[in-house]
């Protein structure tokens, strides 16, 4: 693909992600996006088969971004478990809060509610949990650390959820700490 034509693709992207994220899957039309780039639709359709296909593009891109980004800078921490847990967490509300448009994508939008997207949205949780798993350092089961990563993701999750659906102007840096000291001081309880 020409570079032209990738800077192109990736406009698409930009713009699609914005009006998925306000207006959701369903109440969004390939015109709607078309008409928000100044091009006719079929210009969309030279880069995306389906409007559906530019959604499941987006969920992934998202998804990973999100994974990436929450692993690589938990795993850049020391060797120490509530140090992890702590820059897991700053970088998870960190990404958030630079990527409020893509967090409402997988989690506030049709992404998260409509079954043809859930198995997606479930993907990526299972895969940032399986990659936070093995940063949890109390010295339990393979099984129960899963669970308990799953407890973390769905635990941030959460308080994402309300910044973004209250518009609250938060400190990604603050606030990491102090989920991250909440499920710390969960983590360092374990096996007590």
């Amino acid at each position: 693909m020409s570079s032209a034509a990738t800077d192109r693709r990736e406009q698409i992207l930009n713009v699609a992600l914005t009006a998925f994220a306000k207006s959701g899957y369903h109440s969004t039309s390939m015109n709607d996006i078309a008409d928000q780039l100044g091009v006719t639709k079929p210009v969309l359709y030279q880069y995306f088969d389906s409007k559906r296909a530019l959604y499941i593009e987006l969920l992934e891109h998202v998804g990973r971004s999100l994974v990436s980004y929450v692993t690589s800078e938990a795993a850049s921490a020391g060797d120490d478990g509530r140090a992890k847990t702590m820059r897991g967490m700053v970088a998870y509300f960190t990404w958030v809060s630079n990527n409020r448009d893509a967090f409402s994508l997988i989690f506030e939008s049709s992404g998260r509610v409509d079954e043809e997207f859930a198995d997606i949205v479930k993907q990526f949780e299972g895969e940032a949990a399986a990659a936070i798993a093995p940063l949890i350092t109390a010295q339990v089961s393979a099984d129960d650390q899963r669970t308990f990563a799953l407890g973390l993701v769905g635990m941030a999750e959460a308080v994402s959820r309300h910044l973004i659906a209250e518009h609250v102007n938060f400190d990604p840096v603050a606030m990491g700490n102090a989920i991250g000291g909440l499920a710390w001081a969960g983590l360092r309880s374990i096996g007590d």
